[in-house]
């Protein structure tokens, strides 16, 4: 293996390697809940894609003339397996994969602010099925590491990139509060679509600071209401539907907390209302998305009655 940990001399590798131990028991449980991924996973290891394409919307991995039927079976019935998929899309062998999201959209509103990837150690926090660590490969950065602490989602990448084969691509199933494992070891961090899910959105940002290097630039996208005043909602319960969700931010209070978190030259460089032209369901992800989180009313409410969200990008410095 690859191993990125020797390109970054303060990480903490006698804990992350001490943590991978007890992953590898996680990921080679017979239970049936980890078998569910683990065996669609194992059944596609032998094929590897000789062409791929990851700098346009649709990250290609492989085409339809480069394995026979079975093999395409094969992979039609993992990928399908590994529903619902909520980043994409995505091209497998030709079987197309319509996610709920259509992350390129997010990618392509945040690439004009893009520091230079190339030669770059990067981390991808809440790195899900991949789809933003395969944009990334296509600026050739040295290394990518996702922090996913989901085996539904680790194991969808180890399946995809098992067929596309990047060495340079590295997840592991840590979450964001796993970042003090990492001091001054990270040039470019993303952390997109997981700060209102912090209890301590504060915190949480301080932590993100230490992981990089000085001077490095982070990239934050978050779930936000709309308004001048550097306020957050906090909602009584759920909010759009969604458990978990605890401060959601005005762009204002967004740059706030990374100026109080210690950040400099913070730009906020985007704020778009979501839709389901973004969002929704599809024959890849059946279950509830955006439409059924907003009042049937009142398109500017979810059905909790809070504003409805927007989304903010913000570009900082460490």
């Amino acid at each position: 293996m690859n191993d990125y940990l020797n390109l970054l001399p303060d990480a903490d590798k006698k804990e992350i390697l001490a943590r991978r131990q007890i992953h590898h028991k996680q990921i080679t449980s017979q239970k049936k809940g980890v078998l569910r991924y683990s065996l669609p996973w194992q059944s596609i290891k032998h094929i590897h894609a000789q062409h791929l394409e990851m700098a346009n919307d649709k990250v290609i991995i492989g085409h339809p003339d480069e394995i026979d039927n079975k093999d395409r079976d094969l992979i039609h019935q993992a990928m399908t397996t590994f529903m619902p998929w909520r980043k994409g899309p995505y091209q497998v062998f030709g079987i197309d994969i319509d996610a709920e999201w259509q992350s390129f959209r997010k990618w392509n509103r945040l690439k004009g602010e893009l520091p230079d990837l190339k030669d770059k150690v990067i981390a991808d926090i809440g790195a899900s099925n991949g789809y933003y660590m395969f944009r990334m490969a296509a600026h050739n950065p040295k290394a990518v590491v996702g922090f996913e602490p989901y085996l539904h989602h680790w194991f969808t990448f180890q399946s995809l990139n098992t067929m596309a084969g990047l060495t340079n691509l590295h997840q592991e199933l840590f979450g964001v509060e796993d970042m003090g494992l990492f001091p001054n070891s990270f040039d470019v961090v993303f952390l997109m679509g997981v700060l209102y899910h912090r209890i301590s959105p504060l915190e949480c940002l301080k932590e993100v600071k230490k992981a990089m290097k000085k001077g490095g630039t982070l990239i934050v996208e978050s779930q936000a209401i709309p308004g001048k005043e550097p306020v957050a909602l906090f909602p009584a319960g759920r909010y759009a539907k969604v458990p978990g969700t605890y401060f959601v931010p005005t762009g204002a209070c967004l740059a706030n907390w990374l100026a109080r978190a210690g950040f400099s030259d913070i730009k906020i460089f985007c704020q778009h209302p979501m839709s389901s032209k973004e969002q929704r369901r599809t024959p890849w992800m059946t279950f509830e998305s955006y439409a059924d989180f907003i009042d049937p009313n009142n398109e500017n409410l979810t059905v909790e009655g809070y504003p409805a969200p927007i989304r903010v990008f913000v570009k900082a410095v460490a």
